[in-house]
């Protein structure tokens, strides 16, 4: 081990000049404009699937390019099948975020599937986690930037990427792997889409789970303390990681388990943080399309329930499903007739398992006898998408501890009336009471979503108004933009030059 690694830190180091001189050249960048270039490098390998996470990452991307002409934007993808500009053309689609390709590269990535969840269908995080630190190698194999930035989770490559190559790293979290709450739900042996019912049933599972999970969430931990500034995107995503970063400094079994191991191994690098402070998180709120979204009329809403999220499962599509059938169930003049009220579920599907999860979906609506009522637009072009929100009235969120929720702003921002999960960002940081509501059940979701239908012309419009000028206050691009410049990007860009 020892030898691989000392073998690949000076491999790494004598093989990069050469590596981005071929980089270099192929931007079209030659002689002394190329001897003052810093290269930045974010780690997202699904940078192409067009969700609030890539938004995010093109965001920082297009105002690096803007305030940073010395800088080289490099791209860590595991997208296969496309190309730079086929990624450039559908970030202008998707997000209408224009990107210099001039100084943007991409280094594409063969072994994504190492972080895909059906990789591991037992021990997924540590699976994942392990697959991200070999992900992580192959992406300094191929190029070392300057400073790392993960932007999408990956902690555990900070532990192959600090030693092997010493450059500063940076992390953007949408949302912690793993929490304290996820914790709770083991011990008190609570099903969940994050425990099974087998897990939950079993005393002898749930304990060793609970083993398990205390052993990720110290390495988790550990893991953080390698990077020297921290991003998250919500109120809710910062105490939790907070709660996390705290454990991993705490006296417990897994700690001297860890210390035994490390000084037996000669492993005192590999964790050993006890001399370094715990870092810094601040809060920058995600970038939101609020400038564009805030021109559409407020009036002459059809009678429209918009969801838009990835068709993943925590995103809870299902419980979406079920709170228009309990509508339709007190309510039944919703279902058709001149009343009539639709479902539109909008969102992205990155691979085989998403799409299972929406013919899943299609077949729950035909069970509940709603599939009249409902229709699904899956990955659709941006303009598609704004014209959608611009004509829906209600902007429905089911998920359960939404780390933010950048759909709930831009329902808000769009002039849709928000119902939501009374929970993490849209109940912390987006949605007040006098602008949405938060619901808990199908049951409450039902009578919020018949308030909305219930309001006169009047209360209509004014919460629409009010909505939408809290998402444009509080959470478009140039909000974000200031966020990051002062969120530790500051700081470090100023070392790189």
């Amino acid at each position: 081990m020892a030898t691989w690694y000392f073998y690949q830190k000076r491999h790494l180091k004598a093989t990069s000049t050469a590596k981005r001189q071929i980089v270099l050249k192929s931007l079209g960048i030659h002689g002394a404009s190329a001897t003052d270039k810093r290269f930045i490098g974010f780690f997202h390998p699904y940078c192409n699937a067009g969700g609030g996470g890539e938004r995010v990452l093109w965001t920082a991307v297009a105002f690096v390019q803007r305030t940073e002409p010395h800088a080289i934007s490099v791209i860590y993808s595991g997208d296969k099948g496309v190309t730079k500009h086929d990624i450039i053309d559908k970030v202008k689609a998707r997000f209408d975020i224009a990107l210099d390709p001039r100084t943007l590269h991409f280094v594409f990535l063969e072994y994504r599937n190492l972080v895909e969840d059906s990789t591991w269908p037992r021990f997924t995080l540590i699976g994942q986690s392990i697959g991200s630190m070999y992900l992580g190698w192959e992406a300094m194999s191929k190029f070392t930037p300057d400073i790392f930035i993960d932007t999408m989770g990956y902690a555990f490559t900070f532990y192959l990427i600090r030693p092997l190559v010493g450059i500063p790293i940076g992390a953007y979290v949408h949302y912690p792997v793993i929490t304290m709450e996820m914790m709770r739900r083991v011990r008190s042996r609570q099903a969940w889409h994050t425990n099974s019912n087998t897990v939950s049933s079993s005393w002898v599972l749930s304990k060793g789970k609970q083993i398990y999970y205390n052993i990720f969430m110290f390495y988790y931990s550990r893991a953080l303390f390698n990077a020297s500034f921290i991003m998250v995107n919500s109120t809710w995503t910062k105490e939790h990681l907070d709660a996390v970063l705290e454990y991993g400094m705490q006296d417990s079994w897994v700690k001297t388990l860890h210390l035994g191991l490390c000084k037996t191994f000669f492993l005192l690098s590999f964790g050993e943080a006890d001399d370094v402070s715990r870092p810094t998180t601040r809060i920058v709120y995600p970038p939101c399309d609020t400038k564009r979204m805030s021109t559409f009329p407020l009036a002459g809403r059809h009678r429209v329930i918009m969801s838009l999220a990835q068709f993943r499962p925590e995103k809870d599509h299902a419980a979406q499903l079920h709170s228009l059938n309990e509508l339709f169930r007190i309510h039944p003049e919703y279902r058709r007739g001149d009343l009539a009220v639709k479902l539109i579920l909008i969102g992205s599907s990155r691979n085989a398992d998403d799409a299972t999860r929406i013919q899943n979906l299609q077949d729950l609506a035909n069970e509940l006898g709603i599939e009249a009522n409902v229709e699904f637009k899956v990955n659709v072009p941006y303009p598609v998408l704004l014209e959608n929100l611009s004509q829906a009235s209600i902007g429905l969120s089911t998920m359960v501890d939404e780390h933010f929720g950048i759909n709930v702003v831009e329902f808000m921002a769009a002039g849709l009336i928000p119902v939501v999960h009374a929970s993490a960002g849209p109940l912390k940081d987006i949605v007040v009471p006098r602008d949405g509501y938060h619901c808990t059940t199908p049951e409450t979701f039902a009578q919020k979503l018949h308030a909305v239908l219930s309001l006169s012309p009047e209360q209509d419009l004014a919460m629409r108004e009010r909505a939408r000028a809290h998402a444009t206050e509080v959470f478009s691009e140039k909000e974000f933009e200031l966020g990051w410049y002062c969120g530790g990007w500051k700081e470090w860009r100023e070392k790189l030059r």
